[in-house]
């Protein structure tokens, strides 16, 4: 069995930068096992897999340890296979998935994805948390993920975040975030134990920091950076429950994989 598979860096207009995610276009959905298997072989944040449901698409993501309830980079990147790849027709593709209908939609030059908001709120908060992470953040809050607040970009970038003991955490992941020198916030994202030690660029954490830094600033629209090692940029907004993520994509290869 041959299925086809292309790596794309998402968030990002040039190669080697922003979140690389495998897409992987299936007529019928394989095993689990064997979902997963793929994406541990891959070894990247995320192995995203879809099939057409009639004039739509059924979407699942997975990271190299487990499969998970929503994923933004490789939604996008997903997207821009479609279109830019296999040549499907019409400016938006609507995608089923775990946490319900996604529509990424062509914009000019950018992909800009219709998500859920996940707006954090108070939270009790795991013990070994701050000193796992450092630093000296000016509050934590939490939706799916931790979102730790920092007071600056300087602060976000200099963290060292000891892997092992955010392994230990009591959510999902964990976000950190401060206010950009040039853009209206930054943030990092760790999910260790769920095989994504650190992640270059995560759509899905700005479902959290698109209502949190919108509420913040008194502004819908909004300019980030995720300042992980490889980076990306994203253009949010933000629309009550919804939220609007933008960003550009770039594939890096095409090809398959072959299975007994």
């Amino acid at each position: 069995m041959r299925i086809p598979i292309y790596q794309v860096d998402a968030f990002s207009k040039t190669l080697f930068a922003g979140n690389p995610a495998a897409i992987c276009p299936l007529e019928s959905w394989l095993p689990d096992p064997q979902m997963q298997s793929i994406a541990a072989e891959n070894n990247l944040a995320e192995t995203a897999f879809f099939v057409p449901d009639n004039g739509r698409f059924q979407l699942r993501w997975f990271t190299p340890a487990v499969e998970v309830d929503l994923c933004g980079h490789a939604t996008l990147a997903s997207a821009h296979v479609l279109l830019n790849k296999l040549g499907w027709p019409q400016p938006s593709v609507r995608f089923d998935t775990k946490s319900g209908e996604l529509i990424v939609t062509r914009d000019g030059e950018l992909l800009s994805m219709d998500f859920p908001a996940r707006a954090p709120l108070p939270c009790g908060v795991h013990p070994d948390l701050l000193s796992a992470l450092g630093g000296q953040p000016e509050t934590v809050l939490a939706a799916r993920d931790y979102l730790v607040v920092y007071r600056s970009e300087s602060e976000v970038r200099a963290l060292a975040p000891d892997l092992e003991r955010l392994k230990a955490m009591d959510r999902f992941a964990v976000i950190v975030t401060g206010p950009g020198d040039h853009v209206d916030f930054v943030s990092r994202f760790f999910a260790p134990a769920k095989g994504v030690p650190e992640d270059p660029v995560t759509g899905s954490a700005h479902c959290t920091l698109i209502p949190y830094w919108s509420a913040r600033l008194g502004k819908t629209k909004l300019h980030a950076l995720q300042v992980s090692k490889r980076g990306g940029e994203l253009w949010c907004q933000s629309n009550g429950d919804r939220v609007k993520i933008s960003g550009h994509a770039v594939c890096f290869l095409g090809g398959s994989i072959e299975i007994g």
